[in-house]
């Protein structure tokens, strides 16, 4: 029997999460708060959900959490409608969540962040906080830097933009390493994990952005040279020792 994976938030990374999936042989339940979307994801293979976590309802209403595994890739920071989600998913055979965050939890502290680094007081952190705090299930988080590949391409985040803290460093992390680092945690089994997920280089704004210009023949961006340097560097050692992971795109500046 097909193990049973439902992802909420069949986005731009839940939708490639979901075919990578299916590719490795799981049954995936996919949602969307798009009801138009909902036969698009039906021919993907992806049995479909209209969930929105704000209405209680549709999640007492469906079988969307009939999985074993749920993993969560939405970009609502209502602590109360998260609220809302884990007393469902308490009551529901889920017994392993794994759930998108981002690196935003930690603060510009002009120097290295790891996982032991205290967070900042946010909605996301507070979010992250109420799932490692459930004894009916087990999660893992796992904290993005920002993500691109496919459609979402760094050279359009900055354009007609002007770039703040030029001499700050990129965490960044490509589509294809975070479905694979995904898929890889459920393979592996590791839960209760709290992991960040960034490239192995952090390349100056400024020198990121004028080597992306240069490759996509655009103007050069304009820098806001008097913005303070404000920056974090983001290590995924922790990451890549537990699964035994080399990231694709590891070298940014070469993309």
């Amino acid at each position: 029997m097909k193990q049973q994976v439902s992802i909420l938030g069949c986005g731009w990374l839940g939708v490639p999460l979901a075919r990578t999936l299916i590719q490795e042989g799981f049954q995936v339940l996919g949602s969307t708060t798009t009801p138009s979307k909902l036969s698009e994801l039906e021919s993907l293979g992806i049995r479909p959900f209209l969930i929105d976590i704000h209405k209680e309802d549709q999640l007492h209403s469906s079988s969307f959490l009939s999985s074993d595994i749920l993993i969560i890739a939405i970009t609502s920071k209502s602590i109360e409608d998260f609220q809302l989600l884990i007393d469902s998913i308490a009551v529901s055979p889920v017994k392993r969540v794994l759930f998108v965050s981002s690196t935003s939890v930690y603060p510009m502290c002009n120097g290295v962040v790891t996982e032991q680094t205290k967070t900042l007081d946010t909605p996301l952190a507070r979010i992250e906080h109420l799932f490692l705090s459930q004894k009916s299930f087990e999660t893992s988080i796992l904290r993005f830097g920002g993500l691109f590949g496919a459609t979402r391409q760094p050279v359009n985040f900055i354009r007609g933009k002007v770039v703040t803290h030029p001499e700050g460093y990129i965490n960044f992390i490509h589509q294809e390493d975070g479905i694979a680092i995904i898929l890889k945690m459920i393979q592996m089994n590791r839960w209760s994990q709290i992991l960040n997920v960034c490239s192995d280089s952090h390349p100056k704004r400024r020198d990121f952005y004028i080597r992306l210009t240069q490759k996509a023949g655009v103007p050069t961006p304009v820098f806001d040279e008097s913005t303070p340097c404000l920056y974090k560097i983001v290590d995924s050692q922790k990451l890549k020792t537990l699964l035994d992971y080399q990231f694709k795109y590891g070298d940014l500046m070469t993309i």
